[in-house]
């Protein structure tokens, strides 16, 4: 594990966990009428093991790992999305989270509006929104859709204008599961570009991916999780080639 001691701490979990419960009915109505068979078959299913993570002011972290590893689970109980099971997920600063397509957007509302919603949820006044607004529309990049209701909106455009807002209301710490890979190259090159200026800003960056080649490039850390246990918390090429030893892929 990369020493943090003299690095200022940017988020904290302490003896963290989360465990889901995973039921083999198959609709609301047979987990109503059989309600004794839904206890039955019902399984608890362990996403996180309890794990001490600290992640440093300024660091860009990867998280990298099998699918139901517990990647996006560790990064909502980050963001606060989720509440952990044990223990406690500590952050400073103000945090931009982009972890679901269309995650915070109301789908009845315009894209203008939406940029408003969401800044005000991230901690912005209204006048700081105007302030960045015409810098959020022009790195979306969605020309006049920005007054039409996002639920008339691509994927790809949903994608554009979370990620132009997260990245424009100046985050401390800025979390990013997966949803870049819905944009073209060409965006993709843009977000990148505009990590890398975060990352010389001093935000502090944790991003999800199976996108390995991003991880060595953009990643000061990378973080290995199987099973909801850390098996490995090094440099981010050594921690790629854990995980093709894992996914038997080296």
């Amino acid at each position: 594990m990369p020493d943090t001691t003299d690095v200022p701490t940017a988020i904290e979990l302490r003896g963290v966990s989360k465990t889901y419960t995973v039921r083999s009915d198959k609709s609301l109505k047979e987990r109503l009428l059989h309600r004794r068979r839904s206890r039955v078959h019902a399984r608890r299913f362990e996403a996180l093991q309890p794990l001490d993570l600290v992640i440093g002011r300024g660091e860009t972290v990867g998280l990298i790992g099998a699918n139901g590893s517990g990647k996006s689970t560790l990064l909502k109980l980050v963001g606060g999305i989720l509440r952990t099971d044990t223990g406690e997920a500590l952050h400073r600063g103000r945090v931009a989270a982009l972890l679901e397509l269309g995650a915070g957007f109301h789908p009845d509302l315009t894209g203008r509006d939406n940029v408003y919603l969401n800044a005000a949820i991230l901690g912005l006044s209204r006048e700081e929104t105007r302030e960045h607004f015409d810098e959020i529309v022009e790195f979306a990049g969605i020309g006049d859709f920005i007054d039409v209701q996002v639920k008339f909106y691509s994927s790809g455009m949903y994608v554009r204008l979370a990620f132009a807002i997260a990245v424009h209301v100046e985050p401390d710490i800025l979390l990013v599961d997966e949803v870049l890979a819905v944009g073209d190259e060409a965006f993709q090159k843009q977000c990148f570009a505009r990590l890398r200026a975060l990352q010389a800003g001093g935000c502090t960056i944790v991003l999800v991916t199976h996108g390995l080649a991003s991880v060595i490039e953009l990643c000061t850390r990378a973080i290995v999780l199987d099973h909801g246990r850390v098996v490995a918390d090094t440099e981010p090429q050594e921690a790629v080639a854990v995980l093709r030893g894992i996914l038997g892929t080296a």
